[in-house]
């Protein structure tokens, strides 16, 4: 089964989560962030080539002009293939683990999975961020230390920064596996 919510982000921008159950214990969240706005690439291609022709025109050095269209193309490429993410993806299997996909506009793909025997628990953190406060959904990982303790905390969709009602949608699906997951029995 597969459905399509839309949020907003922290910022009032949309976000488009897709959900997909592909069994009581395996479900996959996707939250799509909007692409790049062609106003905003325009408006800085232009504020560099302006600030460019304006030295060029102190300078009278063409250099100035070929600099600008290679730092504009650099600048975007950069952006486009480390910074500018797409969409994120959370999926959730009870017996495996946790997998966490970015990809970026570029068609870069960053994976990391967690196994489920190092996942402690799925909660919503809160946080201040410039003023204000958010909320974001965070993966608490056992520490093999201390079996109380918590080694590590790993926020999901960073990126998108989802509100309130998009993070409560998914921790309550999240906290229906790990449930399913931990009244299973345990085979020795």
């Amino acid at each position: 089964m597969e459905d399509e919510l839309s949020f907003s982000d922290i910022y009032g921008g949309r976000l488009a989560l897709q959900r997909r159950y592909y069994s009581p214990s395996c479900r996959e969240f996707c939250l799509s962030c909007p692409r790049l706005s062609l106003r905003s690439l325009t408006a800085v291609t232009c504020t560099v080539w302006l600030a460019a022709y304006g030295l060029f025109t102190l300078c009278e050095n063409s250099m100035i002009l070929s600099a600008a269209i290679f730092i504009t193309l650099l600048g975007l490429l950069g952006y486009l293939h480390f910074v500018k993410i797409d969409q994120e993806t959370l999926l959730i299997i009870d017996s495996l683990g946790i997998q966490l996909t970015s990809s970026y506009a570029s068609g870069k793909e960053s994976t990391t999975f967690i196994e489920m025997g190092k996942v402690k628990d799925v909660i919503i953190n809160e946080a201040i961020y410039m003023q204000k406060v958010i909320y974001y959904l965070c993966i608490l990982l056992n520490d093999p230390v201390d079996p109380h303790g918590i080694s590590q905390v790993v926020p999901v969709f960073q990126s998108a920064k989802p509100r309130l009602d998009c993070l409560i949608d998914v921790y309550r699906s999240c906290q229906e596996i790990l449930a399913h997951q931990k009244a299973a029995p345990t085979s020795p």
